[in-house]
């Protein structure tokens, strides 16, 4: 059976890393603005709002109007847009508050990536641990351990206290418990601690 789990782990990008992710979560908080602020217009036009598909396939477009866009990982663009209509869809199921605008004064940062193919860190030895990030290359990570599934997406956060966080999610294939065949009723009692269905007590 397929599940999903989330690991994390203490990032240790070097200063040009450092610059690219601030970089790419800069260019996503453009395009989530972006993309909401066109949301919200075409709401006040039309009484509608934009889909998921109507933005991304707009998103070409953005970069040819800001070249800028093109330097950083394009999953993690398409990943803010699919973000924003998410944000949008949880508000109309009423599971949600209504989408604002991202700020970069917001002490916390990040911005997530999908990983492709069966993507795996590396675990030769806890201090020389890196892991493989689209357009950020081998990071180093504390903590390093064997993955056994497949990992979905990283997403990398930027602490206020400057400390980088990624967090995986990770697609296993986990086997259920085998049954034991058979089925032993148990009842709590005050007189007696526990009966068994079978009346022993």
């Amino acid at each position: 059976m397929l599940t999903y789990k989330g690991i994390q782990f203490r990032l240790y990008p070097n200063l040009k890393q450092q610059e690219q992710i601030a970089q790419t979560i800069g260019c996503c908080r453009f395009v989530y603005n972006h993309f909401r602020a066109s949301w919200e217009h075409t709401y006040t036009e039309t009484g509608k709002g934009l889909s998921y598909m109507a933005c991304a396939n707009a998103l070409p477009l953005l970069k040819v109007d800001f070249p800028f866009l093109k330097d950083v990982d394009s999953t993690s663009l398409q990943k803010s847009v699919r973000s924003l209509a998410d944000a949008y869809q949880r508000y109309y199921a009423k599971l949600g508050k209504y989408p604002r605008f991202k700020s970069k004064r917001n002490p916390v940062q990040s911005y997530t990536t999908a990983i492709q193919g069966k993507a795996q860190i590396p675990t030769n030895t806890v201090t020389n641990t890196r892991i493989k990030l689209p357009k950020l290359g081998l990071v180093k990570v504390r903590g390093g351990r064997a993955i056994q599934g497949r990992i979905v997406s990283a997403t990398i956060t930027r602490k206020a206290s400057g400390r980088y966080i990624v967090s995986l999610k990770i697609e296993a294939d986990v086997q259920p418990l085998p049954s034991t065949g058979q089925s032993v009723g148990v009842d709590l009692g005050i007189t007696d601690f526990a009966i068994l269905s079978s009346g022993k007590k």
